[in-house]
């Protein structure tokens, strides 16, 4: 491995000198934690009684107390594609267990909403705080003090970050994240692109759109484009949490089988009670989140994992802002280009070397901590590998070079000198802008701006032809504490169409894009928000806007001081978005992760 690369360097230790204070008392309270941990044999026999009545053939060895009892936490339903393997995931992981004289059982279940079915729809307005829940949902399943190690199983957006931020609150636990791959690949990504475009502008029918759709979402497995769900599993590898190399193989596959019962043997081998003790506290600090960082950006991942490595990052006590997302993109090089920013998808990047070449690419570059504490049997060297099978017995081997170099490049010649995020900011707030994915002449935007208040409006408008000119598209009342943040990914095919009309468009919002926020440039994730005097709210219609990545502007020439901001609109209700009230009540700024739950519990 090469030297840390000055920027890397500095990045990680300014990170570590902001977290100071919040990650000293982190480790204080895992520490406690850990001491406090019952032994099973002092803990009531009613208490006992009530956690191993249901055990059936475990009783025994429950009541023996002579090996770890694992935990294991779902976030199993078979209306998610990719979380649909998991039904029965259970019954294998206990088996895989008894092999090394341990037992487990579901502590619990989370939610698993699919963005992709809310998508547009008024459930989105749920999405984000679904993590909150989610993490919440892992705290109840930790709670019982039963458990010597965790599992946990789940996989898509706000899943992965919810399932990580409560099980960092139980640090003192080693715990091993089991993803389920994703389902084979369907028809080409160009040819549902195509679709969708021309749907969008009323030149292919609603069952033409669908039978595309269902071409490309087609099987039990995770979607196969590179978005928060896909870039989950990134972050995962990046942070050492999975067995190594996990991420990308597909459901039902020896090889899969075999990484989920590595997973559970060691698991059972990183307890306190071993010579081997890693526990998920100790495995995510401050190295670990700046990995996890830099993988996003050398991979262009999710535009959502600037809120989420925030949001995770806080609940071990460690503290990532966009600046430091910023620093870091400005030196690690984008290594791949996975659709929607290339043509092909999850599948044939693993097949072209996947992360154990990223992987192996960042650390021979200086661009990744090789030393942090992993849940595999060393550092992040093996995660540079890929997994394999020697008969029935689990193998790593070197990757070599890459299997497709319109896919994955080496860190010498990359796609993009610099990541696929900038900060940009200015009179109008901070907010996120993704590179990766926009040709470099659509970098800079400046043009009178159409202010709306909800996506729905921007479809009209755009129907009836209103938008056909140079436009900064800007939709307000978007974030946390104003309707939860929903994921505006409809507004990608009618600014892509007058894009490619020849017009210059870019999009500015206090909402979020998705992992498939596509080509049109876009300052998303916009903070202070507009809810509240936000400088969103004074923008009108006409108000000459300027985004530019290149100097990291997001700027208007209107006199913002002299307005009045719009009023705040009324909170939707129905579809039970009355019941997070609370949630959006008590966010804080998309830059902290957005979330009431760490903003209340002071972290």
């Amino acid at each position: 491995m090469s030297n840390l690369h000055d920027t890397l360097h500095a990045v990680t230790e300014r990170v570590i000198a902001k977290s100071k204070s919040s990650r000293g008392r982190y480790l204080e309270l895992i520490k406690r934690e850990a001491d406090n941990q019952p032994d099973r044999n002092a803990v009531s026999c009613s208490n006992l009684a009530h956690a191993y009545a249901g055990a059936e053939e475990d009783q025994k060895a429950l009541m023996a107390h002579k090996g770890a009892n694992i935990g294991i936490v779902s976030a199993y339903n078979d209306m998610l594609s990719a979380h649909q393997p998991y039904g029965r995931y259970p019954e294998r992981l206990k088996i895989y267990a008894r092999e090394v004289g341990a037992t487990a059982q579901v502590a619990g279940a989370t939610p698993a909403m699919c963005d992709g079915v809310t998508q547009g729809e008024n459930g989105m307005e749920l999405s984000l705080f679904s993590r909150d829940v989610i993490a919440l949902s892992t705290g109840v399943a930790l709670s019982h003090a039963m458990y010597d190690g965790a599992l946990m199983l789940g996989i898509c957006d706000k899943i992965v970050p919810g399932l990580l931020i409560g099980t960092l609150r139980f640090g003192h636990l080693p715990a091993i994240f089991v993803p389920s791959g994703p389902m084979p690949s369907g028809i080409s990504n160009k040819q549902k692109q195509a679709t969708r475009q021309l749907y969008a502008e009323g030149k292919a029918t609603r069952a033409e759109l669908l039978a595309s759709e269902l071409g490309s979402y087609h099987s039990p497995g995770t979607c196969t484009f590179y978005g928060t769900a896909n870039s989950n599993q990134m972050m995962m590898e990046m942070m050492g949490l999975h067995i190594p190399g996990a991420a990308f193989i597909q459901p039902g596959t020896k090889l899969r089988q075999a990484l989920d019962r590595e997973a559970v043997h060691r698991v059972a081998a990183i307890g306190v009670d071993g010579n081997d003790y890693r526990p998920i506290g100790h495995c995510v600090d401050e190295k670990a989140i700046i990995n996890a960082a830099v993988g996003l950006l050398a991979t262009g991942g999710s535009t959502n994992h600037a809120i989420h490595i925030p949001a995770m990052a806080r609940a071990a006590g460690v503290q990532l802002d966009w600046t430091d997302l910023s620093e870091l993109s400005s030196v690690v090089p984008l290594l791949a280009r996975v659709y929607p920013n290339g043509s092909g998808d999850v599948n044939h990047f693993h097949d072209a070397g996947g992360m154990g070449y990223v992987i192996k690419e960042l650390l021979d570059a200086g661009l990744a901590h090789q030393d942090i504490l992993t849940v595999g049997d060393s550092d992040l060297t093996r995660y540079g590998e890929e997994p394999g099978l020697d008969g029935d017995a689990l193998t790593w081997r070197e990757v070599g070079k890459s299997g497709d170099d319109t896919m994955l490049r080496p860190a010498g010649d990359p796609f993009q000198k610099d990541g696929g995020m900038r900060l940009v900011e200015g009179n109008l707030g901070r907010a996120t802008f993704k590179t990766s994915a926009v040709s470099e002449d659509r970098y800079t935007v400046e043009a009178p701006c159409r202010v709306f208040n909800r996506q729905e409006d921007v479809s009209a408008a755009f129907k009836a032809g209103e938008l056909d000119r140079d436009v900064v598209v800007v939709v307000r009342f978007q974030g946390p504490r104003a309707n939860g943040m929903p994921e505006l990914h409809s507004l990608t095919p009618p600014l892509a169409v007058l894009q490619d009309r020849g017009y210059k468009v870019a999009l500015v919002t206090d909402g979020r894009m998705s992992g498939a926020s596509g080509k049109v440039p876009a300052a998303i994730h916009c903070t202070p928000e507009a809810l509240g005097g936000g400088p969103l709210s004074k923008l009108q219609d006409g108000d000459v806007v300027r985004l530019c990545a290149n100097t990291g502007a997001l700027t208007t020439t209107a006199d913002l001081d002299h307005r009045d901001a719009a009023s705040d609109p009324s909170a939707n209700d129905g579809f039970g978005r009355e019941l997070f009230a609370m949630f959006r009540a008590h966010a804080d700024g998309a830059e902290q992760g957005g979330s009431s739950m760490l903003a209340q519990a002071g972290l």
